[in-house]
């Protein structure tokens, strides 16, 4: 923790670096990913401080849209595409993701039932080897619905309609710092 802790007392002695951010933000990206701690978008794409808008979730998970019962997760893809107007939305998972691992292999969740009861939203079940460590088949099937519930939003089939708004499906590689994307075309994660 104490690195931490020194980085954040130095971080704020370049103000002139921030004080355009208080005027405030205009991402051209909402970037969805899951929470694991070896994710950090910014590395990944080498965006600055509010050219990306960020939405984690365990296993990258976005929940059902239902308007009479909202959830953080649709506030915030509500937020960045009809206040922001992303152009781009992107839903990035990863190898070695120990929430699609689980739901592959079947684990038994019942003593982490937030956990269990959230990944209920990963429907369809991802399919994938379950021995497969970096679970990657079950990863990009996973993402590849979490883009299809995206087209699901009111608000987000409306822009995909009128050509203001593209959906993007990655497979980040942990172990290699790869990124795959998925071409529609042949329907294969290929690289980007």
């Amino acid at each position: 923790m104490q690195p931490l802790i020194d980085n954040a007392r130095t971080f704020g002695q370049r103000p002139e670096e921030f004080a355009k951010l208080a005027e405030g933000q205009s991402p051209q990206v909402l970037f969805i990913t899951c929470s694991d701690s070896r994710i950090v978008p910014a590395l990944i794409t080498g965006a600055r401080p509010g050219e990306l808008f960020e939405l984690r979730t365990a296993g990258n998970i976005v929940p059902p849209y239902a308007s009479e019962h909202p959830t953080s997760e649709a506030a915030t893809i509500e937020y960045a595409v009809e206040v922001l107007g992303v152009r781009d939305i992107v839903v990035c998972g990863h190898s070695h993701c120990g929430a699609v691992g689980a739901l592959v292999r079947g684990d038994d969740l019942t003593a982490v039932p937030a956990v269990r009861d959230w990944l209920t939203h990963a429907t369809p079940c991802p399919t994938g080897t379950a021995e497969d460590p970096t679970v990657a088949d079950g990863v990009q099937n996973h993402v590849l619905a979490q883009v299809l519930r995206l087209r699901s939003y009111p608000f987000i089939d409306k822009k995909l309609a009128q050509d203001e708004l593209t959906l993007h499906a990655w497979y980040y590689e942990v172990h290699t710092g790869s990124v795959l994307t998925h071409d529609a075309s042949s329907d294969t994660f290929r690289a980007l």
